[in-house]
């Protein structure tokens, strides 16, 4: 019993121990891609910060080891410990994602992310419909029956949403597609998070996502490819806050005047 108790008392310190690391790093990481603290900027000493935020070295030091683990920071001999540029962050580590979600996300971040969302997805969608298995079909449903049951309102709903597009990847039988399900199922986490913080969703999503399950179900790549494409486009209207109708508009006023959508052919 003595014994049992000790090993209790160990892992319970040791989860103390990994939510102060993740705590302080977090703190750090949001700072960083929020743009408080730029690029370059060299991060206070190991003593100096320790004694700033009130936590031990030791913790201090585990904290900046997840956040080099990330590429957030990189440590130098003589040179400290300076803040990475951003195209050596791992930007789809899901708790860089979800850091980038705590305040109001740089909107060029904002972009990039759903033009990843579009390049990926809408290519998976339609190689899940040639390849996809019974039982993973059979697993997409159920996710949306979860998400139709619970809504995105509940974390319940949104947890079926995340395994939608995880199952869709996997069944995409392409395994450099399906090493993306952590990040592209954290961006959809947050961004429908992010959607509703001010505000309800402004629409039920649930249509569009049923319409990705009808055409992969009946093996139709093409169709598959178009549904996905728009229901991401139609995910970025809602975290921006545009409608579609507003987005139609905005795309007319950006094409050459002469009323044609197509380029003039010249020569």
């Amino acid at each position: 019993m003595p014994a049992r108790r000790l090993t209790t008392s160990n892992n319970s310190e040791r989860r103390r121990a990994l939510r102060l690391h993740g705590t302080i790093a977090r703190d750090i990481g949001v700072r960083i891609v929020s743009g408080r603290v730029p690029p370059g900027r060299v991060l206070s000493g190991e003593i100096k910060a320790s004694e700033r935020l009130h936590v031990s070295r030791t913790a201090y030091r585990e904290a900046v080891r997840i956040l080099a683990a990330k590429g957030l920071i990189e440590s130098r001999p003589k040179l400290g410990t300076r803040v990475s540029e951003p195209r050596a962050w791992h930007l789809l580590d899901p708790d860089v994602i979800s850091w980038i979600f705590t305040d109001t996300p740089d909107e060029r971040l904002l972009h990039a992310l759903f033009e990843l969302r579009t390049i990926v997805e809408p290519a998976a969608a339609a190689l899940a419909a040639q390849k996809r298995t019974s039982e993973q079909l059979q697993a997409l449903r159920h996710a949306l029956d979860e998400m139709a049951a619970s809504t995105l309102a509940a974390e319940e709903g949104r947890q079926a949403d995340r395994n939608f597009h995880s199952i869709l990847l996997e069944a995409s039988g392409n395994p450099f597609l399906a090493s993306l399900e952590s990040g592209v199922a954290a961006a959809v986490s947050w961004t429908t998070v992010f959607k509703q913080r001010k505000r309800p969703l402004p629409r039920d999503p649930l249509p569009d996502h049923e319409r990705v399950y009808e055409a992969v179900a009946s093996g139709d790549a093409a169709a598959a490819r178009v549904a996905m494409a728009r229901l991401v486009h139609l995910a970025l209207l809602d975290t921006t806050g545009q409608s579609p109708v507003s987005s139609r508009v905005a795309r007319r006023a950006k094409r050459p005047s002469g009323g044609s959508p197509r380029a003039r052919r010249t020569g």
